[in-house]
């Protein structure tokens, strides 16, 4: 009796171990399985804060992810991943439970691949940002001040500080605070400009600050990156010569908007109002590639001291006054044949929806 009473406790031992093994098979396979949390189209989560599993599943359901419920609040209380860190992160493909929560709660982000256009403003390159991060524009923009901390410790004007924003496309986290973001593009811009231009800067009649503002109106006036050498060796003439740069883009600069100008625009009192002001205007007006560095550092060598915008959106370049006058005259009735053409056009349109 005994004997047998020890032989039914084994069977039952073995029982025992026998469905353990079965449910701990079937909860790993739960846990680990490639298709816990399921991927059709690629889809990027954005966690604002901290999230727990509520949160998180109701986050997953609005972007149509396919994935059970219980099965992620049971995986999420086993596996002790419950709260999630701020970030972006990119979906792109199946994950077991495992590699899903772990990644979200460790906060393994996934860069995001900002984008800085050059001859933009403080005010566009602000909204950007914060279009492509977490931060807000309001936060990028207070960097942009005299006053700010950034400005201050690396002993530039607002002005100066924006001028360096070099433009490229870097990657960051999402969560980046603006003022790492802003010194990291600063310091890109160390590293393309003062250090690897070291040799062409100081040989340069200009210093670096007189190099990025005249730098960045080329930016401004130039529409293709071959032009940029020729209308720099331009204004570099009229520099020489004591005239002065009657440079449109500072105008437009100083008028805070960008419209084509009226002849009283010319006659704005304004310190960046380069056709009363002689030489350089006080400080950048806008961000300049490094094509328009390098542009400034190394001008076409040529006698031209005037240019007008063409129709094809380049410019035509003059010696002489006269030379100029006439291709601004040129110019102005291309403009005047535009706009009759447009009130032709109109008129035609409104005469057929009556």
């Amino acid at each position: 009796m005994n004997h047998f009473s020890f032989k039914e406790f084994l069977a039952l031992i073995s029982v025992f171990f026998f469905v353990a093994l079965i449910t701990f098979s079937s909860r790993s396979m739960r846990l680990y399985s490639n298709e816990a949390i399921k991927i059709s189209e690629p889809v990027d989560l954005f966690l604002y804060d901290r999230t727990d599993l509520t949160e998180l599943t109701e986050l997953l359901d609005s972007l149509e992810i396919d994935f059970d419920r219980e099965e992620l609040n049971w995986a999420g209380q086993t596996l002790r991943w419950r709260v999630y860190s701020p970030g972006r992160y990119h979906l792109d493909e199946n994950f077991t439970y495992s590699a899903f929560l772990s990644k979200l709660a460790r906060g393994l982000q996934d860069p995001v691949r900002v984008t800085i256009l050059p001859g933009i403003d403080m005010d566009r390159l602000s909204r950007n940002l914060s279009l492509q991060l977490r931060a807000d524009s309001l936060s990028f923009r207070t960097i942009f001040s005299d006053s700010s901390s950034v400005a201050l410790d690396l002993g530039l004007t607002a002005e100066e500080l924006f001028s360096r924003m070099l433009p490229n496309t870097y990657e960051y986290f999402w969560t980046a605070e603006p003022e790492q973001i802003i010194r990291r593009v600063h310091r890109e811009f160390i590293s393309a400009v003062t250090d690897n231009l070291s040799q062409e800067i100081e040989s340069n009649p200009l210093n670096l600050d007189e190099i990025i503002i005249l730098a960045s109106i080329v930016e401004w006036e130039a529409r293709n990156n071959e032009e940029k050498p020729r209308i720099s060796g331009l204004y570099l003439n009229r520099l020489e010569r004591g005239m002065m740069l009657q440079a449109d883009p500072t105008v437009i600069y100083a008028l805070g908007e960008r419209r084509r100008l009226l002849f009283v625009d010319y006659e704005l009192d304004h310190p960046y109002n380069t056709y009363l002001i002689r030489g350089l205007p006080p400080g950048p007006i806008t961000n300049p590639a490094l094509t328009s560095i390098r542009a400034v550092l190394s001008p076409e060598q040529h006698d031209y001291l005037f240019m007008v915008a063409t129709p094809e959106g380049s410019h035509r370049f003059s010696r002489t006054f006269q030379e100029h006058q006439a291709a601004s005259e040129e110019w102005r009735r291309w403009l005047r044949e535009q706009v009759r053409i447009g009130r032709e056009r109109e008129l035609e349109e409104s005469q057929e929806s009556n």
